[in-house]
C-alpha cells in the first residue's frame, strides 16, 4: 500500500497538472491551508530536476500572493483571521506574534518565513498587527524565495541519492517522518 502511494505521488509530481497543484497548495498554505508546499515541491524536483527553479518560482509567487490574502484577512477581517488561527491550532500563538511584530517587526517575517512554522500564522498576524503592507510583501518575497530556492537546490543536487535510500527503506523513513511531524506539532503546541 505504501509503495503504491509513493509511486502515485511521484507520478503525480511528474504530471502536467503538478505545477498548478503546487501553485494552489503554496497559495493556500500562506493563508488558510495546513499542509506546506514542500510535500509537493520535493517529489516534483525529484521527478524533474531540470525544472527545480521553475517550481521554486511557482512556490514563491503563489506563497507571496497567498500571504497577501492572509494579511488582508488579518487586517480587514480580524475575527475571521482569529478564527482561522484557532481552527488551525495556532490561536495561542497569535498574541505572541503580535507582540513580536510590535518589538521586532521585519525580523519576524524574515526569520519565520524560513522556518517550518506555518506561514499563515505570520501572514494573518501581520495583518492583525497592522504591520506595514509594503514591508510585509517585499520581506515575504525574500524569505519565501530563499526557503523554496534553497529546498529546490538541495533536492536537485542531493535528492537522487536520497531518493534511492528512501526507496530502499520506504517504511522506515515514513515512520520516522511521521514521528518527526507529530513531534513538531506537539513542540509547537507546548511552546
Amino acid at each position: 500500500m505504501l509503495r503504491k502511494t509513493y509511486d502515485w505521488v511521484m507520478g503525480l509530481a511528474a504530471s502536467r497538472h503538478a505545477p498548478a497543484g503546487l501553485a494552489a497548495v503554496s497559495f493556500a498554505e500562506s493563508s488558510f491551508f495546513p499542509i506546506p508546499p514542500d510535500v509537493m515541491l520535493a517529489p516534483m524536483v525529484l521527478a524533474r530536476p531540470d525544472r527545480a527553479y521553475v517550481y521554486a518560482t511557482i512556490c514563491t509567487v503563489a506563497s507571496v500572493l497567498g500571504g497577501m490574502l492572509g494579511y488582508t484577512i488579518g487586517h480587514f477581517l480580524g475575527p475571521v483571521g482569529e478564527w482561522l488561527l484557532m481552527v488551525t491550532g495556532n490561536a495561542g500563538g497569535q498574541a505572541a506574534f503580535e507582540a513580536w511584530f510590535a518589538e521586532w517587526g521585519l525580523w519576524v517575517i524574515l526569520i519565520k518565513g524560513l522556518t517550518p512554522i506555518p506561514y499563515k500564522l505570520v501572514t494573518i498576524s501581520a495583518g492583525l498587527a497592522e504591520f506595514s503592507f509594503f514591508t510585509f510583501v517585499w520581506a515575504s518575497v525574500v524569505t519565501r524565495g530563499a526557503r523554496f530556492f534553497l529546498a529546490a537546490t538541495l533536492i536537485k543536487y542531493f535528492g537522487p541519492a536520497v531518493r534511492e535510500e528512501v526507496e530502499k527503506r520506504l517504511t522506515l523513513y515514513t515512520v520516522v517522518g511521521l514521528v518527526v511531524l507529530v513531534g513538531g506539532f506537539i513542540a509547537l503546541k507546548l511552546l
